[in-house]
């Protein structure tokens, strides 16, 4: 069987219009914007209205990428959803997507891999299009971490914002020009999952009660942050460098790095890693934060309405998230 050429028809993305300033953050915890931006090159963040959920971004975004892909929502016959943060846990985000998209003839699901998610929707959608199975699929990653984030936790509440993104993968010959998605590699450590993750709402805990609420088992927490920044910045540069040498290139066949925007200090050490000047990364991180798995494809998108990209270019994708979950991706623009 001959795989086929994944397209990226369009791109995509949507951020709520609350701002929040790192000095907004002084009502919960001892802080201040300085403090904030030298540990980690965020100055604002986004939060959703208390009525928008995880899909309702997704929405929006997805109603710019079939816009600018010029594709009604009825010819969608993929939906895969990275998300940490859906609507409910049944239905899954993307089936809330379906719904509001009035994609009919759409099979819609989620994936799960934290701040990586984007990249593993993207290697999802990958194979039923490489295979034949579907001509087109709608990828978005949409979260809302505002809804698990303990305000009061110094170490974690400044980091979080929400916002989604995403894009449409397509085999059809009619966007045989667009940009093409040449491959996505990833990866998993489960031993280490414990280092970043939500203890409650699982099976593993109890039902949700006031004793879990109460010990806050159902935030985001983060273990040995240090260690964490450390293993980061290893796994960035050891998924950026994987993909290069597949495709036998090298720093300098880098037009641009699009990483998931963990946090300023790791990706300036990435970029010393990887010898690709910061310059050549889209760094969304200042005005947006971390969203988790969003992050990546609102800079995607970003980028490719802000940088002077040309036809020929090499693009790298990469993430680090829970899990332990990382991973990259190459563009052929």
């Amino acid at each position: 069987m001959i795989e086929k050429k994944i397209h990226i028809a369009a791109t995509g993305s949507y951020v709520p219009k609350n701002i929040l300033k790192n000095d907004d953050l002084k009502k919960y915890i001892e802080t201040d914007d300085q403090w904030i931006f030298t540990r980690t090159g965020i100055k604002e963040r986004r939060i959703a209205d208390k009525n928008e959920s995880a899909s309702d971004l997704a929405y929006e975004t997805s109603k710019k990428i079939l816009d600018k892909a010029g594709i009604k929502a009825e010819d969608v016959e993929l939906i895969v959803m990275a998300t940490i943060t859906p609507d409910t846990c049944c239905p899954s985000g993307a089936n809330w997507l379906e719904a509001k998209l009035e994609a009919v003839n759409a099979v819609s699901f989620d994936v799960t891999a934290a701040c990586t998610g984007y990249l593993f929707a993207l290697s999802v959608a990958m194979q039923y299009l490489k295979t034949g199975v579907y001509k087109n699929a709608l990828v978005v990653a949409s979260e809302v971490m505002s809804r698990v984030v303990n305000w009061y936790d110094r170490e974690t509440c400044i980091l979080w914002g929400d916002g989604a993104g995403g894009c449409l993968l397509t085999t059809d010959d009619k966007y045989k020009d667009s940009p093409e998605l040449k491959s996505v590699l990833i990866h998993t450590d489960g031993k280490n999952g414990e280092n970043l993750l939500m203890p409650g709402g699982g099976s593993k805990t109890t039902p949700i009660s006031h004793e879990s609420v109460d010990k806050k088992l159902h935030y985001l927490k983060m273990i040995g942050a240090s260690d964490s920044l450390r293993v980061a910045v290893r796994r960035f540069s050891e998924s950026c460098f994987e993909i290069m040498n597949i495709f036998n290139l090298k720093s300098e066949d880098i037009s641009l790095v699009v990483p998931h925007q963990a946090n300023f200090r790791i990706l300036k050490n990435v970029a010393k890693k990887i010898n690709i000047p910061l310059e050549r990364f889209h760094l969304t991180i200042e005005k947006y934060g971390n969203s988790s798995s969003s992050s990546m494809a609102i800079a995607l998108d970003e980028a490719v309405s802000e940088r002077d990209l040309n036809k020929g270019d090499n693009i790298i994708l990469t993430g680090f998230g829970g899990g332990l979950t990382w991973g990259s991706a190459l563009i052929k623009w």
